[in-house]
């Protein structure tokens, strides 16, 4: 079979994976520590560098960090919290899913384009690049809306409690 088409099926795989996460994720609490940790998790895979097959050339870093920041903004404007029962939890949307399909789908016509003039492994090590500079500036500003909406609560809360 294809590299290629092997990647491919991998990538549509992790989508869908991805969109399930994110749809149960909408019916539990969110804490710091679930939106620091996929980054973190996530840069394990720059040892993939380690290895020559996988090295990108400065351009290519170039080019796949901003096309990941750009991918970010989107994810960023779509990305609202709301509070319930004193808890923060992601704000359910329908449009995060045609926006994962829709990113998924330009990735995948972009390694079909790619393939035939850049290497399977320097494209594999843009197309890390580029998820990874998508999803740090998505998880940050999660985080600085995260804490905002924190703050906030917590200062209703005190507030409203009664004095002794």
């Amino acid at each position: 079979m294809d590299m290629v088409l092997l990647t491919s099926i991998g990538a549509v795989s992790m989508a869908v994976l991805a969109m399930f996460i994110r749809m149960k994720a909408a019916n539990h609490p969110v804490t710091i520590k679930k939106i620091i940790l996929p980054p973190v998790f996530m840069s394990t895979g720059a040892l993939m560098f380690i290895f020559p097959y996988f090295r990108v050339t400065p351009i290519e870093l170039m080019e796949a960090v901003i096309v990941g920041a750009l991918f970010s903004l989107i994810l960023i404007k779509t990305t609202k919290f709301e509070k319930k029962e004193d808890e923060i939890y992601l704000k359910k949307s329908k449009a995060f899913i045609f926006i994962l399909i829709g990113l998924l789908i330009i990735r995948l016509v972009a390694k079909l384009m790619l393939s035939s003039t850049i290497d399977i492994g320097a494209l594999a090590g843009m197309f890390y690049l580029l998820a990874f500079a998508m999803i740090v500036p998505w998880r940050m500003a999660m985080f600085v809306q995260f804490r905002k909406m924190d703050k906030a609560v917590n200062v209703k809360q005190v507030r409203s409690r009664p004095t002794t």
